[in-house]
């Protein structure tokens, strides 16, 4: 296993505090962005006002946006069907097979492309293998549904030889 495959391109405090200007900055068309955690809290399947603001600007600005999942079709439907976002559900994280079949409904090279996810061993390996840039958020709420405790233990290994090699990470305000 490769350390490298886990260490993400950006670290941000939040999804809400990546700002539009810096996303057309890198040259991003589209962002994927995992459901659980990253958009909204695993316990609050409705989002906040936050999450619907940061949606919409992203949206206004013309860049595409769509959920990759590992949740079922009936959980990830009704977070974001009323916000006329496309999504992948069962994505299969940490393998690229959501990925890729995002990237074919949104038609937009790998290049323009970010996913954004709380999770170094599901969401950035993913983006790895897909070969599409990342950004890992801080998980929204600390605790975690019973699916994610697993991954949770794995990851803080993983963290930790991260940190081993490249230093604390550092969670910034923006990109």
């Amino acid at each position: 296993m490769s350390i490298e495959q886990y260490k993400p391109d950006y670290t941000v405090e939040a999804v809400y505090d990546i700002a539009v200007e810096d996303l057309k900055k890198l040259g991003i068309e589209a962002v994927l962005v995992d459901l659980d955690n990253t958009l909204i809290a695993w316990n609050n399947p409705d989002g906040t006002p936050e999450m619907k603001d940061w949606l919409y600007q992203v949206q206004d600005a013309g860049i595409q946006i769509m959920v990759v999942s590992n949740n079922t079709k009936r959980r990830v439907t009704r977070a974001v069907e009323r916000f006329g976002i496309g999504f992948v559900y069962w994505a299969l994280k940490p393998f690229a097979f959501g990925i890729n079949r995002a990237l074919a409904k949104l038609k937009v090279d790998r290049s323009k492309v970010v996913m954004v996810g709380d999770q170094l061993m599901t969401d950035i390996r993913a983006a790895h293998r897909a070969g599409i840039r990342s950004i890992l958020v801080k998980p929204l709420v600390q605790h975690d549904s019973i699916n994610t405790k697993f991954n949770r233990a794995r990851e803080r290994q993983v963290l930790k030889k991260l940190e081993a090699k490249y230093g604390p990470m550092k969670f910034h305000k923006g990109l």
